[in-house]
């Protein structure tokens, strides 16, 4: 028998001072079976990150034809793709050509992905956007996970400060670039 998703209920002040976005956000977010919790916390920051109209997860993990977070005008059109961890030059290819702003939320090796991605063919490889989450504050977030979190997120100068409970994490959101300097 396979084992199911386990869903996630994350109730998140958002202070977004960077975009004047100040918004109580309640994301639901099933966590696949081989999916790290790390991978979610990248997930669910990215959604806070990147709240707009029309944002939305896709339906699963794995899905080749669709991104990880997406968002849609009214009249259905792809505004958005948003991938997380470690997607290919032909997956970033892809988004970069159905999507006017494409963004990957890193939350592993970020220099070798930035390095495999400058060697692709990649559509509009300037406008693409790579941001690096700091490993040690993921694990500080990872270590505070339970099936319902209430955290406050204040984001300030690309400056991430986080708050669960008696819990304040913080790191510098780094862009790096998919075209050389």
């Amino acid at each position: 028998m396979a084992l199911g998703a386990t869903m996630y209920v994350f109730t998140v002040e958002l202070a977004d001072s960077d975009r004047g976005i100040y918004e109580t956000l309640e994301i639901r977010a099933a966590q696949h079976p081989s999916e790290a919790p790390d991978y979610l916390w990248t997930r669910v920051l990215a959604y806070c990150l990147e709240y707009c109209e029309g944002i939305s997860f896709s339906k699963g993990l794995g899905d080749r034809d669709e991104p990880t977070l997406y968002a849609r005008d009214l009249t259905g059109a792809l505004t958005m793709w948003v991938e997380i961890g470690t997607p290919s030059p032909e997956r970033v290819h892809q988004a970069s050509k159905a999507a006017p702003r494409v963004v990957i939320y890193c939350h592993k090796d970020a220099e070798l992905l930035a390095s495999k991605l400058r060697e692709g063919n990649i559509h509009r490889a300037e406008a693409v956007e790579l941001y690096v989450l700091d490993r040690a504050f993921l694990q500080a977030l990872v270590k505070l996970l339970d099936r319902r979190v209430t955290l406050s997120l204040t984001v300030a100068d690309r400056h991430l400060y986080c708050s669960i409970g008696n819990d304040s994490v913080d790191c510098q959101l780094q862009r790096l670039p998919l075209t050389p300097p």
